[in-house]
């Protein structure tokens, strides 16, 4: 048996010893390879991250409704679920600073004043809470008789009353409260507008508001310096003059409205589909920007920029995405330029 095992493993080695042995290459060892070089190389290197992780959630434990950028630095949010977050902007990031279960529930409007300093939120709980940004926290609160639709704060800076407007969600009326005040309101306008109000705009530059209802219709009325009468700083005695009816007469309603950063200008995106950029003073159109799908289709049959196929499905997707309601979220804005 020993014999036998001795001749199994000298058979073996000789199995794995078969064939030359391999020869080594002296030219692989010497010459070296060239190695390419990027040119500035050094500063992708000093600019690849070296974090721990390369991605950060900023969390509200439902979905996010609402989001305010203030002028003193701060990012506020607030959720369906009544909860509202402060941040304070950083140079590359944001931080965290505090967060509030304001109200019990959903938030229908956040608004902040143009100083930046001061900030509202209104509740289908019916009320009103007012906010310090800079020393984030709650400094106000109001119980309101009516389910609210929309607020606004109504004030420049260097004024002794911080005013805010706030509307009725169901009739077309507007409730103006001292925001550091007492549960009582300074003015009720109901004369203004003939439907429920969708929304208001404070142009700080002129001290005016531009208020819109359901049937299409802008109305300007100027602030608490004006008793919230027709402002006498534009240059319209009537809107007949100028070309405020024409969301009217297109059976269309403003989504959004902006103003310039000088306030001269202010710019509407509607359900239409068409960005209008109008003068203030005058109310007078300065240009209309159609971005209807009828346009893009007559210009794919004009001129095709897309296969029939490819066309088709992206219009079935923009049509689908008309019929979901962050739809009428949608807004324009003014960049720095």
């Amino acid at each position: 048996e020993r014999l036998e095992r001795k001749r199994k493993l000298t058979h073996e080695d000789e199995e794995e010893t078969v064939g030359p042995l391999p020869v080594e290459s002296s030219q692989e060892n010497t010459e070296t390879k060239k190695r390419k070089s990027l040119p500035y190389e050094r500063v992708y290197l000093e600019n690849l991250p070296s974090a721990m992780m390369y991605e950060k959630s900023y969390m509200h434990r439902d979905t996010v409704t609402h989001i305010v950028c203030t002028r003193s630095e701060f990012i506020v949010t607030a959720s369906c679920d009544g909860h509202v977050k402060f941040w304070k902007k950083k140079e590359n990031d944001i931080e965290f600073v505090k967060h509030f279960k304001a109200h019990v529930g959903k938030i229908e409007c956040i608004a902040c004043s143009s100083d930046g300093f001061l900030l509202s939120t209104i509740s289908e709980d019916k009320s009103l809470k007012i906010f310090d940004v800079i020393n984030f926290d709650m400094i106000n609160m109001f119980r309101l008789t009516y389910l609210p639709g929309y607020c606004e704060w109504i004030y420049s800076g260097g004024v002794a009353t911080p005013a805010i407007a706030c509307t009725e969600k169901d009739l077309p009326v507007i409730h103006i409260y001292d925001g550091k005040g007492q549960n009582k309101e300074i003015a009720v306008l109901d004369k203004i507008h003939n439907s429920p109000i969708i929304f208001m705009k404070y142009n700080y530059v002129y001290d005016v508001i531009i208020s819109v209802d359901q049937s299409g219709m802008l109305e300007y009325w100027s602030g608490a310096t004006g008793s919230y009468l027709h402002p006498q700083n534009v240059q319209f005695d009537s809107k007949l003059d100028t070309d405020l009816y024409d969301f009217v007469k297109h059976k269309t309603i403003p989504m959004s409205l902006t103003y310039s950063p000088d306030g001269k200008l202010f710019v509407t995106l509607s359900q239409d589909r068409k960005v209008r950029v109008f003068h203030f003073l005058t109310g007078k159109l300065h240009r209309v920007f159609d971005e209807s799908l009828n346009i893009f289709t007559q210009q794919q049959q004009i001129t095709p920029q897309l296969p029939n196929m490819e066309f088709g499905r992206r219009l079935a997707v923009e049509r689908e995405l008309e019929r979901v309601p962050s739809f009428y979220s949608s807004n324009a804005l003014f960049d720095e330029s």
